[in-house]
């Protein structure tokens, strides 16, 4: 039962390499152009533009692909009357698959696994174009790729049946384990892409969250006014940070009196402001004083008799 499944097997594969009919080539059976090593242990890069993906019933056949084509090229009329451009693609072809990437980010765009790719083919009648039908792994849709090379499409399809024909052979030598190996290695690697994207996503909110906040810390324009502002009546306010009695010195000695002006404001009779702060025994004249002192004695003297 293993010889005649190996031998199904055989058969479906060489029916991938022979050549059909309706101008479109599938794989067919030559020396291949490439080591085995470039492709197994490392990949084979090729660039083209890429006109899209579209959606197709069946997962292989000439005329689903000249359809999807046909769909693809009056697509890029459209945009190209538009003033767009097809895009740069760099196309990653291994034994795990094909990835379809930005030339200059090096971002994966696709990563179309080989297991998942059912039809290949580049057109004969005009040698641009190549194309591969994938079946996607979210949506189990069966998305048709098409791509415009100038000078490798054939060559680009014959990479692609050179991975089939060694990702087979592994098959066979591993008895199958080696395609389960591949599934999950597509799993993690697309688990790793997303992640990627959310970082990037992560990133953006990071940095948008962080000019919020520098904006919100820094004050406005007219806020640092060397002008201080005052009530209704034009006046200073009151401020607990600027009191009205002095402060003790250091040493804890009283502090000075305030120096007084060389020029001292005088009122309408021609006499000196009082100044409580600056009052002391010193200002009255040496008559008053004496008066003062000796109505200061006599009233201490009464007290000490009562």
């Amino acid at each position: 039962m293993r010889e005649r499944a190996r031998v199904c097997r055989r058969q479906r594969v060489r029916a991938l390499l022979r050549r059909t009919s309706g101008g479109f080539l599938l794989f067919f059976d030559k020396s291949w152009m490439h080591t085995p090593e470039a492709l197994a242990k490392h990949f084979i890069p090729y660039n083209a533009k890429f006109l899209g993906n579209t959606e197709v019933d069946q997962p292989k056949g000439t005329e689903v692909v000249k359809d999807a084509v046909r769909k693809l090229k009056f697509q890029r009329h459209i945009k190209k009357s538009e003033g767009q451009k097809l895009p740069k693609v760099e196309l990653q072809i291994s034994i795990y698959g094909v990835k379809i990437l930005d030339p200059k980010s090096k971002e994966v765009q696709y990563n179309c696994q080989l297991h998942r790719i059912s039809f290949c083919a580049d057109d004969k009648t005009d040698k641009r174009i190549f194309t591969f039908i994938c079946k996607d792994s979210e949506s189990n849709k069966h998305l048709c790729y098409v791509f415009d090379s100038e000078k490798c499409a054939e060559e680009i399809t014959l990479t692609i049946g050179q991975a089939f024909d060694l990702a087979y052979k592994k098959f066979l030598e591993s008895g199958g384990k080696d395609v389960e190996t591949r599934k999950q290695i597509g799993g993690l690697q697309k688990r790793i892409q997303d992640l990627e994207t959310e970082n990037v996503e992560l990133k953006k909110q990071l940095q948008v969250l962080e000019e919020q906040l520098m904006i919100a810390q820094v004050p406005p324009g007219n806020s640092m006014s060397s002008k201080s502002p005052t009530d209704i009546f034009d006046m200073v306010p009151f401020s607990p940070m600027t009191p009205l009695v002095p402060l003790p010195a250091s040493n804890g000695s009283a502090p000075p009196p305030p120096a007084r002006p060389t020029e001292i404001r005088r009122d309408l009779f021609g006499a000196e402001p009082f100044d409580p702060f600056t009052c002391g025994a010193a200002d009255f004249p040496p008559d008053i004083q004496s008066k003062l002192d000796e109505m200061q004695r006599q009233r201490w003297r009464g007290s000490k008799w009562d």
